[in-house]
């Protein structure tokens, strides 16, 4: 066996497995909890952490306190350091647009439903940043700015964006050829030639006061003047905006939150009349996107029916509340559009038979034919009369309507007439959608349809107009779908002989559309809550009517509603 060599002779033959079993026999614990190793030759004491102890988080407002940053006193000094009156925090009053709040008392209620409902009645806190417009999130040049900035300017003419002159350009030729006709002859390079450069050479103008001494403060002063001259005074407002693409962060301020309504449009429904009438018929309005198929406005019932009629629902029906007995209503629509529909369903009281047999009656029988038909009438009234006195809490489908709103509106407004009266028919005939002027005006004509635009969906400008609803369609079934509402709303926008196949009811419903004004008297909320200027409390309301907004609608949720 060879013999080891001296140096390795003092290598531990100790594996690095017989060192991890020696050390976890010595320590309970891993090898990275102990922190105190006081190592003197062999181990002589250890310390270990327990796995259980928390470390407090540093307190940064604490630390900075204790720690103030060092800035020294000099003329950047405001660029380092927070301005301390840059934030100022004020409080505006809420406003309430009805007479009573609509949120509920918070005397029994929980703390925490008590801070929800506070949301809705605290004052606005408005925080003001005096230095905002000194920061870089605001930018101030927008597109019309910049134009606006950039009209008294001079039009700047370089030499590369000027085209040669036609006169000019030859006379500067016919100048090179004769130059070059003479140095020709002349050897080029030579001490001739350059004689000849310089001679037809044109001096360059002469630099005033060049020797002169002057001051260096006065050439400061000079070119300070010069840059000063015809200097326009938003110059670095003249540099283009960044691309929309790579836009910085903007620090816009918003505004205080309000209610938000779309564009609103005032319905008002004068009368509603059969040829017979025999029983209490009531009506509903809703508001329908036959693109989007969503019904974007909640039903508003309205009862047009003569003292005679409401007498046979007595026993059944409570002294009606002034709150119900609205006959106007205003529509808010977001996103207004050729698509929207205003629908006017009708209710009769539940009888037995069919819906086809229940309205057979109104389709058969005239207003001239009534003395002729006097017996035939009086029974259909007794049988009505008992439907009522049995089952007058319950409605059945009746008939229904749909108003092509769009094409009413601008229509409407393109009129010369501060007012109009228009006649609608559901029959069918084609060419359903006709109009007519005042008693000055002989004869229709029909009404063109419109295109889509911003133009044709404003609502705020057209002027007021007056409808006749002459037919109805009878209800088809028990129950009149979304799905074929939607098919039937989107075939009479074309000529279809899907409608031809419903069977007409003569009726007579005449409603007022017109722009809702901005502070409407007399209104109610969606929640029957009185809106400021409401003098009297026994007037006949208007109610407004909520919306269902066909897209999402970004804005806080600042009015407390009861759902």
């Amino acid at each position: 066996m060879a013999e080891r060599r001296a140096f390795a002779q003092k290598i531990s033959r100790t594996v690095a497995a017989e060192v991890r079993k020696q050390i976890s026999g010595q320590y309970s614990g891993s090898p990275q909890l102990l922190k105190n190793l006081n190592i003197v030759g062999n181990i002589s004491h250890h310390t270990t952490v327990p796995l259980t102890e928390a470390v407090d988080p540093v307190d940064l407002e604490d630390y900075l306190i204790t720690h103030p940053l060092a800035v020294d006193s000099g003329p950047l000094r405001d660029l380092i350091e927070f301005p301390p009156d840059d934030i100022e925090v004020v409080y505006s009053p809420r406003d309430c647009r009805t007479l009573v709040s609509a949120v509920p008392e918070e005397s029994e209620m929980d703390p925490h439903v008590r801070d929800c409902i506070r949301s809705y009645t605290e004052d606005w806190a408005v925080v003001i940043r005096k230095y905002h417009k000194l920061g870089t999130g605001f930018n101030p040049n927008t597109l019309d700015k910049q134009k606006e900035r950039q009209k008294g300017l001079p039009k700047q003419v370089f030499e590369s964006d000027e085209g040669p002159d036609g006169s000019n350009y030859q006379d500067e030729q016919d100048d090179l050829k004769r130059r070059s006709m003479s140095i020709d002859d002349t050897p080029r390079g030579s001490w001739a030639c350059s004689i000849f450069d310089l001679k037809n050479s044109l001096p360059d103008a002469l630099l005033p006061n060049l020797l002169d001494r002057t001051p260096n403060e006065e050439i400061d002063r000079q070119n300070d003047d010069q840059r000063k001259s015809n200097r326009h005074k938003e110059l670095f407002a003249l540099h283009p905006s960044p691309d929309e693409e790579e836009p910085i962060e903007r620090l816009s301020v918003p505004d205080v939150p309000k209610e938000h309504f779309g564009q609103r449009l005032l319905v008002k429904c004068l009368s509603l009349k059969f040829e017979i009438e025999i029983e209490p018929i009531f009506a509903s309005l809703a508001l329908y996107d036959v693109k989007e198929k969503k019904k974007i406005s909640e039903n508003f019932y309205f009862d047009l029916n003569s003292e005679q009629m409401k007498g046979l629902l007595r026993p059944h029906v409570p002294p009606a509340a002034i709150t119900t007995l609205a006959r106007s209503a205003i529509f808010s629509i977001t996103y207004p559009s050729q698509d929207v529909f205003l629908v006017i369903k009708l209710e009769k009281v539940l009888q037995q038979g069919d819906i086809g047999e229940c309205a057979e009656p109104y389709m058969i029988f005239k207003e001239a034919d009534a003395s002729k038909n006097k017996e035939k009438l009086e029974k259909l009234k007794s049988q009505a009369d008992q439907f009522c006195q049995r089952l007058g809490k319950y409605r059945m489908p009746f008939a229904w309507t749909a108003i092509h709103l769009m094409n009413i509106v601008s229509s409407a407004g393109s009129l010369e007439r501060d007012s109009t009266e228009v006649e609608i028919s559901t029959g069918e005939r084609k060419g359903s959608w006709s109009e007519r002027r005042n008693s000055s005006i002989v004869g229709r004509r029909s009404l063109e349809r419109t295109t889509s635009g911003d133009d044709a969906c404003n609502l705020t400008s057209f002027r007021p107009a007056t409808l006749t609803v002459t037919n109805f369609f009878k209800q088809e079934g028990d129950r009149l779908s979304d799905e074929d509402l939607y098919k039937f709303l989107a075939d009479m926008r074309r000529p279809s002989s899907v409608l031809r196949r419903l069977r007409p009811i003569t009726a007579q419903l005449k409603i007022d559309i017109s722009p809702a004004p901005e502070n409407p008297h007399y209104c109610l909320t969606p929640e029957l809550l009185q809106v400021k200027l409401y003098p009297d409390s026994r007037v006949r309301p208007t109610r407004e009517i909520l919306e269902f907004p066909a897209r999402d609608v970004y804005v806080p949720n600042t009015t407390y509603r009861s759902e």
